[in-house]
């Protein structure tokens, strides 16, 4: 999903960066996965016709947005990192709106909560670069980014006419890449987090696979889908860079899914978010 965003306060940095940074280490690293929830916002109004439907034929929702932290025994992963930049934040707690998109808090204090900054972040990965994924990319420049070469290339060397907001991730295009040429991705090498292709919603749309030791299998789904109606009505939305391929994606994560025995979260479904533990509780 994507959503038009102006660009942020500036002096705004320097506060948030002066209330979100922390003195001394990081936490101990776990024993086994963990991962952290971040409300990140919430977007309104969106018609279910942008998504395949036709009026009334489910009910129109708000978006729930999420940001997520895997904290391994090797290192740590960011996965999405929100719709509004904590730039946009002016300090007073208020909550900021952009468009369809509110945020009543920035990311990096809710980081900050567990003992974290962006400087303890190893990797970086976005499950695809719409604006409402990608709005606190830049805080992580000094983290690896993980990202496929079809994913890169939309963002950087967009084709005419395509809608891209590079302000948010423009300091990426600098920063340490692996390019992740495989259908699955093992992280940390140990087959607990996995990053797995699912092109079709953006050339490069990937997944994440994570093996939690007591919560089990889990598939955070990116957008894949965003109503869960999508999966037994067959829909997709109008704005897919491709649904064949979609589909395909849909269709192979399906047999993944029955074989490995793996719940489905999808990232925006906010009856599924609802119910989820956020941060500083977590999910091992």
């Amino acid at each position: 999903m994507w959503t038009r965003r102006r660009a942020g306060r500036a002096g705004a940095i320097l506060l948030l960066l002066g209330a979100t940074l922390t003195l001394g280490a990081a936490p101990a690293p776990p024993k086994s996965p963990r991962l952290y929830i971040f409300d990140c916002g919430v977007i309104k109004g969106l018609g279910v016709d942008l998504f395949g439907f036709k009026p009334g034929e489910v009910p129109a929702r708000d978006f729930f947005v999420p940001c997520y932290l895997v904290v391994h025994p090797k290192g740590t992963l960011m996965w999405d990192v929100g719709v509004i930049p904590d730039t946009a934040f002016k300090g007073d707690g208020a909550a900021v709106t952009q468009g369809p998109s509110t945020a009543a808090k920035p990311l990096l204090p809710q980081l900050a909560a567990l003992g974290y900054t962006p400087a303890d972040i190893t990797y970086l990965s976005m499950s695809h670069y719409h604006s409402d994924h990608t709005a606190n990319a830049n805080a992580f420049a000094g983290s690896t980014w993980l990202v496929r070469l079809a994913e890169r290339d939309m963002m950087f060397n967009p084709p005419e006419g395509a809608i891209v907001q590079t302000a948010s991730y423009s300091a990426l295009k600098t920063a340490k890449t692996i390019i992740l040429n495989d259908d699955e991705h093992d992280v940390f090498g140990d087959g607990t987090v996995v990053i797995k292709s699912a092109p079709g919603h953006t050339p490069g749309h990937t997944v994440l696979f994570l093996k939690l030791k007591q919560f089990g299998p889990l598939l955070v789904a990116g957008d894949l889908y965003h109503y869960p109606e999508e999966q037994t009505m067959n829909r997709f939305p109008g704005f897919e860079f491709n649904k064949d391929q979609s589909a395909k994606a849909r269709a192979d994560l399906d047999v993944f899914l029955k074989k490995t025995k793996a719940q489905m979260w999808i990232e925006h479904d906010a009856a599924t978010n609802a119910k989820l533990k956020k941060a500083p509780e977590y999910y091992e």
